[in-house]
């Protein structure tokens, strides 16, 4: 993508704000923020129910064009990537939510698109507790799945201590932050921001000088809930962000899973709640979520990989393997969400079968997050 088009891009978010589902749909329809400025006058005959407010704004980018043009400059002078929807490098989980963000800025080392992404989110007033389950966890974790992208939300509690252990145990941890990319909120996780960069970094879909109020802290959730596979709520009370996080996944269609608590414990009562109304599953283990989600032969794969894989000749195929093939074979390259879509295969299921694949020789997971189709 070019840097016209970039700009163009990013000024539909400042124009488009205050109207976000119309300005995603306008994206989707025509192709990008240039497409959508050549037909500004004519937006009505494209959405036919657009607001009179839309339709107004949408047709002066003077402001906005300028503020992205500025937004840009900063982003090329601060090693920032501007990662736009439809994008090889834009978090592709998160594509097809129909809230996606149109744009996003990105500082850091990590692939979004990995083959695990997992969040873990919770309460800022994180116990003991807590911390213990993290900390045991991640190390657990790290012995049966050596490569997973690690998500939170940089808050205090539950949040850093997930970027934590996650450094500690050698994963790349992503903090989604609640706004741009100028300053960092709170100050007081600088250092282990700063450590992130090279081992992880800092995602955001809004732009300098963006404060961090209260209602892009629930923006910022559904993004990471929408880039990863699985939700883990640790602590949370009876209300709270992570339960928000929570909740989103479930829309999303992610896997949930809850650390249960004791019961009158201020901070496990959302734990407990969600895993009641079955919005969650209970989780006491890493090996616990490993196995809900799949991906008990990460590190087969890993060491098979290295020492490379014999494809058979004449593999027989399962019902869903054949599904997934004919898929592939028709339209190679796509990623996890869009072949569960299409072959009506649930995420937890599909891993496994795609793993099951690799290990025949048959597909190939790609950096960017989609799988490849030997044929």
């Amino acid at each position: 993508m070019n840097e016209q088009q970039l700009i163009y891009n990013m000024a539909l978010t400042r124009i488009g704000h205050f109207s976000l589902a119309t300005a995603l749909q306008l994206y989707r329809t025509l192709g990008g923020g240039e497409e959508i400025f050549i037909h500004r006058n004519d937006i009505a005959d494209i959405i036919p129910d657009c607001s009179p407010r839309f339709l107004e704004n949408i047709k002066d980018w003077n402001d906005a064009l300028k503020r992205a043009e500025t937004e840009l400059l900063f982003c090329q002078k601060n090693g920032i990537q501007v990662l736009c929807l439809g994008d090889g490098y834009y978090p592709q989980r998160i594509e097809d939510c129909p809230d996606a963000p149109i744009v996003m800025y990105f500082k850091g080392s990590a692939i979004l698109n990995q083959a695990r992404v997992l969040n873990i989110v919770g309460t800022r007033h994180c116990t003991s507790y807590g911390e213990d389950f993290i900390r045991r966890f991640l190390r657990e974790l790290k012995e049966i799945c050596p490569e997973v992208l690690v998500v939170s939300g940089l808050a205090y509690g539950v949040d850093i201590n997930a970027h934590v252990q996650a450094l500690n145990n050698g994963y790349e941890t992503v903090g989604v932050l609640a706004h741009g990319l100028d300053y960092l909120y709170p100050q007081a996780h600088k250092e282990v921001a700063n450590k992130m960069l090279n081992c992880g970094g800092l995602l955001t879909e809004f732009m300098t000088c963006t404060n961090a109020d209260k209602g892009n802290f629930i923006r910022r959730n559904r993004i990471v809930a929408g880039i990863s596979d699985a939700c883990i709520l640790v602590e949370s009370a009876f209300r709270g962000g992570g339960l928000i996080t929570a909740n989103i996944a479930n829309d999303y269609n992610r896997d949930v899973f809850a650390l249960p608590g004791r019961i009158g414990d201020r901070f496990s009562e959302g734990c407990n709640n969600i895993i009641r109304d079955n919005k969650a599953i209970l989780l006491t283990s890493a090996e616990d979520f490993v196995k809900a989600m799949g991906w008990e032969n990460d590190a087969m794969r890993i060491e098979a990989q290295k020492n490379g894989i014999e494809r058979e000749l004449f593999p027989m195929l399962s019902h869903d393997q054949q599904k997934i093939y004919d898929v592939l074979y028709a339209t190679n390259d796509l990623t996890l969400n869009i072949l569960s879509v299409k072959t009506g295969i649930p995420i937890g299921t599909l891993s496994s079968t795609l793993f099951q694949m690799e290990m025949k020789g048959l597909i190939k997971p790609f950096a960017g997050g989609t799988y490849h189709l030997y044929k």
